[in-house]
């Protein structure tokens, strides 16, 4: 075809036009579900931060208060799954719509609470929307970048909560510091509102993310494959908050450093999660089982090198890094394994693996504190999530082993 006479050589055509505003569009979209992630990350991970704050705030001893922190989780394990199941046949971009709603009035009721019950059930309905919101979350971006890249959807999700962990929860944590903790959750419900306004506005209307039947959703639980993911989830992950619960202490009392290197070293972890995060959600895509073992393993490595070396701060530095990288190497690899145990139920999964991770955060901070408390010295929380990302790997391992073995006697038959 010859080209007119008038139209210079490399003018973009409407199907250029076209073809740009469709990818306008689908960043547009991935950017508003990651923005709601980083306002419900900021909101969980500056609670760790404001401890000290609303304890002194609502007359309550740190004991007492840590129980807010629990409540958070409890709303996330229980709640994600919950909902999931509950919202099966809504539109996946209504639900998110919803959810956001939810985060935001929790947020609300946070910044009113007058004592300790008030302020457990306010952190409880924040937590809530979590699990949900990445399992629809991941479903809709999935649909925004297509089929076979389920790992970069859940990837991208969870982006804005690795980035939370670099930006929002230092910020809200110096905002409750210099202008009370109150005003620091007013302003992570103001993010939550911002978040629905971007999720209302760039998050297709589309008949795609309708959702299903109940008893699609119900039936994935009866996958024995489903429930050994989330146990590899909840062991291995184990020792990322088996090191976060305790960076501050690493920095002052292990490597004698002073306390404004505790904003550095948790900034560090968080810039190691955001990495892990984007590499994970490649090898996903394309190895997960690899991926995941991949990153389990190169954990190990790092979780002995910090239990070892820990007292040096360079060490220490490093140590957080790799910890955080690895084992955000291995989550998208998780979520893409429990996709493929349970195709039908997506969004129920997402919420399975969030609920996973919540019950890692339990279980990695016990560890390490036991292992402080038996007296084998401060750097032992890292030798306890050493042990967890041991067991969860072993774990996976069989898993492997027991999926293969179908495969093998089948090819035996066919011999």
């Amino acid at each position: 075809m010859l080209m007119q006479a008038n139209e210079p050589l490399g003018t973009p055509t409407k199907a250029d036009f076209k073809a740009a505003d469709q990818t306008r569009r689908k960043n547009l979209t991935l950017l508003a579900l990651a923005l709601g992630t980083f306002s419900i990350g900021t909101s969980e991970f500056a609670s760790m931060g404001l401890l000290q704050q609303f304890s002194a705030g609502l007359s309550l001893d740190l004991a007492e208060a840590t129980h807010a922190i629990e409540a958070y989780a409890l709303g996330v394990v229980l709640g994600g799954p919950a909902v999931t199941i509950l919202a099966a046949r809504l539109n996946r971009r209504q639900l998110l719509l919803a959810l956001m709603a939810v985060f935001v009035l929790g947020n609300v009721l946070s910044a009113v609470a007058a004592g300790l019950g008030s302020f457990m059930l306010a952190r409880f309905i924040s937590g809530i929307p979590q699990g949900a919101y990445f399992g629809a979350g991941a479903v809709v971006a999935s649909y925004i970048v297509g089929p076979g890249q389920g790992g970069r959807a859940f990837a991208t999700v969870m982006a804005g909560l690795t980035v939370a962990t670099i930006f929002g929860s230092p910020l809200a944590t110096l905002m409750g510091q210099t202008l009370g903790w109150r005003n620091a959750y007013l302003a992570v419900a103001a993010l939550g509102l911002l978040s629905l306004l971007a999720l209302w506005t760039w998050v297709p209307r589309s008949r795609a993310l309708d959702g299903g039947p109940v008893l699609q959703e119900l039936r994935a639980l009866n996958q024995p494959a489903v429930w050994a993911m989330v146990a590899v989830a909840a062991l291995g992950v184990a020792s990322i908050f088996a090191v976060y619960t305790f960076i501050g202490p690493f920095v002052t009392d292990g490597s004698k450093l002073g306390e404004r290197w505790t904003p550095v070293a948790l900034g560090l972890f968080g810039v190691g999660m955001t990495a892990g995060n984007a590499l994970g959600g490649w090898l996903a895509d394309r190895h997960p089982s690899r991926g995941l073992v991949a990153g389990f393993g190169s954990a190990l490595v790092a979780l002995a090198l910090l239990a070892t070396g820990g007292q040096s701060a360079g060490v220490l530095m490093a140590g957080l890094f790799a910890v955080g990288a690895t084992m955000m190497m291995a989550i998208p690899a998780i979520q893409v394994r429990l996709t493929q145990a349970a195709p039908n139920a997506p969004t129920l999964m997402g919420a399975m693996n969030l609920a996973a991770l919540n019950v890692a955060n339990a279980i990695g901070a016990w560890a390490g504190s036991q292992a402080i408390a038996q007296g084998h010295g401060l750097l032992s929380a890292a030798w306890a999530g050493f042990g967890l990302t041991l067991a969860g790997l072993l774990l996976f391992l069989g898993v492997l082993r027991e999926s293969r073995r179908p495969t093998r006697i089948l090819d035996l038959e066919l011999l």
